[in-house]
Parts: C-alpha cells; sequence; structure tokens
C-alpha cells in the first residue's frame, strides 16, 4: 500500500505573539500523528497594528520591537529559502517565550547561529530592506482571514482559519483529536466562528 503523500498545511506566524507559539509546536505534534506537513511563513503583528493609536503604550512599544524578527526572518527566507524558517522560528520562540529573552541583536544573533544561520543576518533588525516583503507575507496570510483577527493564521486545502487559541500545547493523541476537529468544522461550508473568552494564560510546556 502506497503511502499517504502529505497535507500541505500553510501555517502563518509572528515571533512574539504566544499563542501563534502554541498552536506552532501544536502543530509540530500534529505532523506526528496525521500525514500533514507543515509549511511556515511570516507575518507581522506590527503591520497588523499600524494607525491603531488607542493600543496601551505598553503594548506600542511591543510593536516597536515586532519589526526586528519579523524583518531577519524574512531576509533568512530571502538568502536560504523557506526551509529555514522552521528551525529558526524554534530558536527565536524557545528564546522568547521560554527563557524570555530581551529582543535584541544578541537574542536575535543566538536564535540565527542556532538555526544554522549567519549572525550577520541580524543586521536586518535596523533595515527596511524587506519590509515590502515582510508586508506581502503579511498579506498573503491575513487577506485569507480577514483583518479582525490576528496570528497565527492557518491555511489548509483552501480554507483558512484565525487560530486554534489553545493554553496547554496539545500533545499526541489530544493534538491529533484537535486537529480532526479543526478539520471537521472548517470543512462546514459557511463555518466562520466559535469563540470564548480566555481564562488562562499561555502555558508553553
Amino acid at each position: 500500500m502506497a503511502e499517504q503523500e502529505p497535507t500541505p498545511v500553510d501555517f502563518w506566524f509572528d515571533p512574539l505573539c504566544p499563542w501563534a507559539w502554541i498552536a506552532s509546536r501544536w502543530m509540530l505534534e500534529v505532523q506526528q500523528v496525521r500525514p500533514v506537513q507543515v509549511r511556515w511563513h511570516v507575518m507581522s503583528l506590527a503591520v497588523l497594528n499600524e494607525g491603531k493609536d488607542d493600543m496601551p503604550e505598553r503594548y506600542q512599544e511591543l510593536m516597536k520591537q515586532a519589526w526586528g524578527p519579523v524583518r531577519v526572518a524574512i531576509a533568512a527566507e530571502q538568502k536560504f529559502g523557506p526551509d529555514v524558517l522552521g528551525p529558526l522560528y524554534t530558536a527565536f520562540g524557545n528564546r522568547f517565550h521560554h527563557e524570555k529573552a530581551p529582543k535584541d541583536r544578541p537574542t536575535i544573533e543566538a536564535a540565527l547561529r542556532e538555526a544554522g544561520l549567519p549572525a550577520e543576518l541580524a543586521d536586518a533588525m535596523d533595515s527596511t530592506e524587506y519590509d515590502e516583503a515582510v508586508r506581502a507575507s503579511h498579506a498573503e496570510g491575513i487577506d485569507r482571514v480577514g483583518y479582525e483577527v490576528g496570528t497565527p493564521v492557518i491555511s489548509v486545502n483552501g480554507t483558512s482559519i484565525f487560530g486554534p487559541v489553545v493554553s496547554p500545547i496539545p500533545r499526541g493523541e489530544a493534538a491529533a483529536k484537535l486537529w480532526d476537529g479543526v478539520m471537521l468544522v472548517t470543512q462546514t461550508d459557511g463555518f466562520f466562528e466559535l469563540k470564548r473568552s480566555r481564562t488562562r494564560d499561555p502555558i508553553f510546556d
């Protein structure tokens, strides 16, 4: 019996978003128990929130910091191809979310080295050279789901959703069950939304 060809799943992330990080680790679990293959793409919370002056000052500051990692990710993708995004995202996420490392150049350089990439790619942090490509990658994801949502965006078999927003990370059979459920509802014609208020902070374990 021929082995089933994996279904491509496109996943748009901003490295700073804790909920996208949890969903991304869930997708890696899904990849172990379902015939899917994740393809990583960059989106940008900084782009998404441009012009929103009513955000708290702390969040506005975070949005300024959000430019650096996505610029570096796009620079890496352009120079070395899309396959580098998965390892680089993992290196970013472990530092930002688990280690609570500052979003500065030494952290970015350490992540690049871990992903097997040259540390000088960190030059992109403070350059606008890649902003057009950041915006294009962001638009490719967010245009599929609408601008009233955020990251992550997942696209599979022609259907795209924001989410899932979940904590902690579902693993093993729990990851498979959530994937099956997400696929079930997204394949329903006219399905748009399920939501409830969050009562739990992101749990990364």
